[in-house]
């Protein structure tokens, strides 16, 4: 499909969209032409009797109720405000360079230059429109002239934000980001058209009025109101989705056609770029970013980080080789003013959208350095869940380790968790929590958490005691899995300083003067993007237990915290990485066989029975 035929589907497809918001005004307009031509009759002495006056009688109220409806309907969805993706918007100041690259990019491609530029802390990039009545416009986009002196056109308040994924800035090179850059940007050119502008703005009103609809209300009145504005909106959205979808697929296919000169042997190299930055962001934030998240702090250069992991990756394997070479060439991050100011904004976006954290940094949620990683969080997070681990150890009243050298007191020892775990007891089944096995008659004996505070999760909270998760663990596992599910359920349950409040404003982003983020979305939504599921409760044992190795390694064995660009959290020893330790501690949890998880500490010197410090 050439330019002009996708333009020309595009545009037929607006056109129909169109026709529909016709058609829908005039199923509105009908009752009431009906009532004037009523009425006109009586008032020209030709439409005389009893039916014709009932008929008066019967459509002028019914006109004046319908018109009042359409008007109120027209009023939500003029009024609604569309989604907008939540991103930091970057000011020509802040990016002179990028802001020039992408207006010579739009003079190539003869299409309006973008209205701004923003970052999403996302492997994507897309074109959109900020121009509905409902948003009020950022200063950035009041101020700057991004397409150049002399070309009025080319400053329409209708030309759509560029939103660039800001990892595609620090691992791609400038030239890949162009060729990457260029079918995006040449959307603009069937954007600017009026019908398609017209149809687009119709169909995201459509969408905002259904999203208004479906806020829950308390008034009775304001509910079967907005039920019929919503069922109205719902209608005309089905009988616009199939013009909708292909009038998209006609503008990308128009876009992709007119970029085709433009850098083509160099997008095949950036797509294969696309790919490999999604990975690496991927791994940086599930296994990264993720646990830092968890215990309050974020990562404050995200986007440096995926450079390392995939550099890393690189290092690895054989099938990126290749790509090392690129990292001499010109990042295109370099089209920024201050990088690591940009960055740490993305970065403290990305934990809101995937986390849901705060909107800027607090007593509980503060920023942490890649340097600091391992200190703050790594060594942190182990001991706090070694800490855990032994709280509900004690409220269970697990008996203290035993052998010569074990200690006389409930000391805090790998070894008590080890004696606890291999303890023999039936296997779990259906509706068992372990309550046969020694340790687990004493459960909620101990003096720190009642017993019914260890008897479940709380209230409207997820059940730990999973039969399919734990199907296959001993019944001292299953106990203490369950057990450590609801306390961690209960301390994420209780309020932090640091939540975020739906009326709390967003710290304004350094990089530049944009409105208030938090205007953009629903911040009880958060997170909007949540990276994994809740753990189950065998993983979470497996990472408490994980964790208690990792806390008696350093502590007795002067093992050391580290941080793997590709993995996550790493346990050094001699500067090595540990990699053989999950299977172990797999083994002790579903076969009770605590011997290979022994045999490998005693080759590397870790001692169990000693105490360890804890959070």
């Amino acid at each position: 499909m050439g330019v002009e035929a996708g333009a020309q589907a595009a545009r037929a497809r607006a056109l129909a969209v169109l026709r529909i918001r016709s058609r829908a005004l005039a199923v509105a307009l009908l009752p009431a032409a009906v009532a004037v031509i009523l009425l006109a009759g009586a008032v020209g002495d030709r439409l005389e009797g009893p039916v014709w006056d009932a008929g008066r009688w019967v459509m002028t109220p019914f006109a004046v109720l319908v018109l009042l409806a359409a008007a109120g309907v027209a009023l939500v969805v003029a009024r609604a405000r569309p989604a907008m993706s939540p991103t930091v918007a970057v000011t020509e100041e802040a990016a002179p360079d990028l802001y020039r690259m992408v207006r010579d990019l739009a003079d190539r491609l003869d299409v309006p230059a973008p209205s701004a530029i923003a970052l999403t802390p996302d492997c994507d990039s897309w074109l959109e429109d900020r121009t509905h009545p409902a948003h009020t416009p950022p200063p950035a986009e009041e101020h700057h002239d991004i397409a150049g002196a002399g070309k009025q056109a080319r400053r329409h308040p209708a030309a759509p934000v560029l939103v660039i994924g800001s990892p595609f800035l620090w691992w791609m090179r400038v030239g890949e980001l162009r060729a990457v850059l260029a079918p995006v940007i040449a959307g603009t050119g069937p954007s600017a058209h009026p019908d398609i502008a017209a149809a687009r703005r119709f169909v995201r009103g459509l969408d905002a009025a259904v999203a208004v609809a479906s806020e829950p209300r308390r008034d009775p009145l304001s509910r079967a109101v907005l039920a019929g504005v919503g069922w109205v909106a719902r209608l005309l959205l089905r009988s616009c989705r199939v013009h909708a979808a292909e009038l998209e697929r006609g503008v990308a296919a128009a876009a992709a056609e007119r970029a085709q000169a433009v850098d083509y042997g160099l997008r095949i190299v950036a797509q294969e770029q696309v790919g490999l930055a999604y990975a690496g962001w991927d791994r940086l934030l599930t296994r990264v970013a993720l646990p830092a998240w968890r215990m309050g702090r974020w990562p404050s250069r995200l986007d440096a980080g995926v450079v390392a992991a995939l550099t890393e990756l690189s290092r690895r394997d054989r099938l990126a080789e290749g790509f090392a070479s690129r990292l001499g060439e010109r990042p295109a991050c370099d089209l920024l003013e201050e990088p690591g100011t940009v960055d740490e904004a993305a970065s403290l976006l990305a934990a809101r959208l995937f986390h849901g954290g705060p909107a800027g940094p607090g007593p509980d949620w503060s920023p942490v350095d890649w340097s600091e990683y391992p200190d703050e969080v790594v060594d942190r997070k182990w001991r706090l869940d070694a800490a855990r681990l032994h709280r509900v150890l004690d409220a269970m009243g697990v008996r203290p380790a035993t052998g010569p050298t074990a200690p006389a007191a409930v000391a805090p020892t790998l070894s008590r968790v080890l004696d606890h775990l291999t303890d023999p007891g039936p296997a779990w089944t259906a509706g068992n929590t372990g309550a046969t096995g020694p340790a687990a008659r004493s459960v909620g004996s101990g003096p720190d958490i009642a017993p019914s505070e260890t008897a479940g999760p709380p209230p409207g909270g997820p059940d730990p005691l999973d039969d399919e998760d734990l199907a296959g663990t001993t019944a001292p596992s299953a106990t203490l899995a369950a057990r450590l599910s609801a306390e961690l359920a209960r301390e994420e349950a209780a309020p932090s300083p640091a939540a975020p409040s739906p009326a709390s404003p967003a710290a304004p982003s350094p990089a530049s003067p944009a409105p208030d983020p938090a205007a953009l979305w629903d911040d009880r939504a958060l997170p909007l993007f949540p990276l994994q599921p809740p753990r189950t409760a065998r993983e979470l044992l497996a990472d408490h237990l994980t964790a208690m190795v990792c806390c008696a390694a350093m502590d007795t064995a002067g093992a050391t915290p580290g941080l793997d660009w590709l993995d996550g959290p790493t346990l050094l020893i001699d500067g090595e990485r540990t990699a053989d330790l999950a299977p172990k501690v797999l083994t002790l949890i579903e076969d009770g066989d605590a011997t290979p998880l022994r045999v490998w500490l005693s080759q590397l010197g870790i001692r169990p029975e000693k105490p360890v410090r804890l959070g």
